[in-house]
């Protein structure tokens, strides 16, 4: 049985708290995966073990959430509607037989925005978005490192399709974009 919440279904009062609800457990447990480590096959943690110092070399709680996140895990996406550049709409399968609509931003890069402060701007994000929308339609789209994007609302994650295996390098390379660490975003005006 194949469920999905279209954004419709928030402007029914019951509806929209048990959804909001089911939203924020979402995102928590995909923030939480992101600081669990899988362990060995056959380790059990008990006593010290569990306060131990990471080996030389392996990823530490220093390491930012992005990183720690087991790339080999990948969710299939249905991408519902292009928002701009940087950002898209999808019903993601977190679970089989259970899909979550939410938006996804891609890792790593920063598109100019369609609600532009100059003309610029304007037809760079407009170009963005149509780079984003012919890529994402080659279909096979899947998200992975997914993480809690910084400004809520949405996850952050690294994107593939069938025929590229980063959108986010792709769109860096085409000069629609520019590389993104989560800080202060320049403009994009003059």
């Amino acid at each position: 049985m194949r469920r999905y919440f279209p954004f419709a279904s928030f402007t029914h009062t019951r509806r929209a708290n048990l959804l909001a609800v089911a939203g924020a457990m979402f995102a928590l447990g995909l923030g939480a995966s992101a600081l669990l480590r899988p362990l060995p096959r056959g380790a059990i943690p008990v006593g010290p073990a569990l306060a131990a110092a990471p080996a030389s070399g392996s990823i530490t709680t220093q390491t930012p959430i992005a990183h720690r996140l087991d790339p080999g895990i990948v969710y299939p996406a249905e991408v519902i509607r292009i928002i701009d550049g940087d950002t898209f709409e999808a019903r993601v399968r977190v679970w089989p037989g259970l899909d979550v609509d939410t938006k996804v931003r891609l890792r790593g890069i920063d598109a100019a925005e369609l609600h532009a402060r100059c003309a610029g701007e304007l037809a760079q994000a407009q170009s963005a978005r149509a780079a984003l929308e012919t890529i994402l339609a080659d279909g096979s789209v899947a998200i992975s490192r997914v993480g809690i994007d910084k400004y809520g609302g949405r996850v952050d994650a690294t994107v593939s399709t069938r025929n590229t295996a980063d959108v986010s390098a792709a769109l860096l390379n085409g000069g629609f974009a520019r590389s993104y660490d989560g800080g202060h975003r320049g403009s994009w005006c003059g």
